[in-house]
């Protein structure tokens, strides 16, 4: 399998150390920025310590150091490095740190200067502070690809979809469902689930 097509390696670091981080990289012969972009982990669990003193696991698919983190927003920064000409020779490496709710992160502007869109992305659908940001027209974290005055951060979980909230979703929602939603003759019903970015009851009631 050619070098390029293997899965990155990955570097978790601490949000203090993410423009650090980046420098090493680069001198490192990480030269090629791809992509920085980020998760939201705002409902992540925190392990907790088991009564024998060891680390439980409370977040189903990460490993314990990942678990132990505080909840917030990944944000990921993927670099190339050209090791040889043609297929198989580029190294790939994801740096990968958790902000913290209220957290900020530095920028890599001034390392890497394609990194500006990227974080004003960042910034405008997941709401991630960046300090230090520069693209050299002196302007700061301007938006990006949201109207000027828009309200929220679109990509975060919690981020409540209006056209969604205002009329039911239409089509089937759970397998097996018909057209109009009904469940398959003498079959009983499952609890119907809202899609994503639809209010539970505790907002209110629906205003059709």
């Amino acid at each position: 399998m050619p070098g390029d097509a293997l899965p990155p390696q990955t570097r978790r670091v601490d949000v203090g150390e993410w423009h650090e981080a980046v420098r090493s990289a680069r001198d490192e012969g990480y030269a090629f920025f791809d992509w920085l972009s980020a998760v939201d982990e705002s409902d992540a669990v925190v392990a907790t310590e088991a009564p024998d003193g060891s680390g439980t696991d409370a977040a189903a698919g990460e490993d314990a150091g990942e678990a132990r983190l505080l909840p917030g927003v990944d944000v990921l920064c993927h670099l190339l490095r050209v090791r040889a000409p043609g297929p198989g020779g580029l190294d790939r490496l994801l740096l990968r740190t958790r902000v913290p709710e209220g957290g900020a992160l530095r920028s890599v502007t001034d390392l890497f200067p394609g990194a500006a869109w990227h974080e004003r992305e960042t910034h405008e659908m997941f709401g991630v502070s960046v300090e230090g940001f520069d693209d050299g027209t002196g302007l700061g974290l301007r938006p990006l690809l949201l109207p000027e005055g828009f309200e929220g951060t679109p990509l975060r979980k919690d981020f409540v979809l209006a056209a969604r909230a205002s009329k039911p979703w239409p089509g089937a929602k759970e397998p097996g469902e018909g057209p109009e939603g009904a469940a398959p003759r003498g079959r009983r019903p499952r609890r119907r689930l809202l899609p994503p970015g639809v209010p539970d009851p505790s907002w209110g009631p629906r205003r059709d």
